[in-house]
């Protein structure tokens, strides 16, 4: 199999009333986890890297892996950009085999994005890679990107149609009350202005800052035309929380083939309820 764009992936989604989950992934070992699960589980998914992600592991590396991962499995996998910035670095990376980008100039003022963004649409769709991009602001922390709650604001569903039109984006991450990283206390989400933008915008609509979303508020994300969910934060904790439990027991342990195994396994757990409260299982 092989790397592909995440059009076709979010198109379907969008038809059949479900959404995709992308998990952000690190190393072989989320690579592994993600790409096994959504095998087991036949269900379609998106793996994300940040740009800090691409710099510690290696392009190549994570490229050649992802590849691996979808031969081994048999399923196509769309390798995604997130929240990239740099134009020369997503070219870059388009031009090495990577078909599914985000680009992010959402905290530019409107016409400096739409510019950013329109050129970032014209060299992708020329390699058939799918463009992704953000209206409004999430506040929170993604890896490096760090966005105070001052600075955060939601998307306006009248500008997001001219957004959507000006660029020719092929999904469009909402700015609705989400937030990278953990929340403090229930998220409050506004569906009035997510059901408000699905009326304005016909393209796939994008949730970042998935962790720790109730399950009943993900469900209503999608029926408003969340087709894409990401997911970041709690693949991390949950790994971290289980080598630690690990070294906890064993101390003097010093073999990563024992003490990432735990992790490995909470991360599954994880995916796997994902992609059951995403509805994508046996969408493949």
């Amino acid at each position: 199999m092989y790397l592909i764009s995440n059009r076709e992936m979010l198109l379907a989604a969008q038809r059949d009333g479900y959404a995709v989950p992308a998990f952000n992934v690190h190393n072989l070992e989320t690579v592994q986890v993600v790409a096994e699960t959504a095998a087991a589980m036949s269900s379609p998914v998106i793996l994300a890297g940040t740009p800090g992600t691409f710099s510690y592991a290696g392009t190549d590396y994570l490229i050649s892996i992802c590849h691996e991962a979808a031969r081994r499995y048999r399923i196509p996998l769309a390798l995604h950009l997130d929240h990239h910035e740099d134009q020369g670095d997503i070219e870059t990376k388009v031009r090495a085999g990577i078909r599914s980008v985000m680009i992010d100039a959402s905290h530019f003022p409107l016409a400096d994005n739409i510019k950013q963004v329109s050129e970032t649409v014209r060299l992708c769709h020329g390699f058939d890679a799918s463009v992704e991009a953000e209206l409004g602001r999430l506040g929170g922390q993604e890896d490096d990107l760090v966005v105070e709650e001052g600075d955060s604001y939601f998307t306006d569903p009248i500008v997001a149609k001219h957004f959507v039109e000006a660029t020719r984006i092929d999904s469009l991450a909402v700015a609705i009350g989400s937030a990278h990283g953990l929340y403090q206390g229930e998220p409050k989400l506004d569906f009035t202005r997510l059901g408000q933008i699905r009326q304005q915008v016909d393209i796939p609509l994008v949730l970042h800052g998935a962790s720790g979303i109730p399950e009943e508020m993900i469900y209503r994300a999608i029926g408003l035309g969340i087709c894409k969910v990401n997911v970041a934060t709690e693949l991390k904790i949950a790994f971290a929380d289980a080598v630690k439990a690990y070294f906890a027991e064993h101390p003097d342990a010093n073999d990563p083939r024992k003490y990432i195994v735990p992790g490995k396994l909470a991360m599954q757990k994880v995916v796997e309820e994902k992609i059951r409260i995403c509805g994508s299982a046996g969408r493949l």
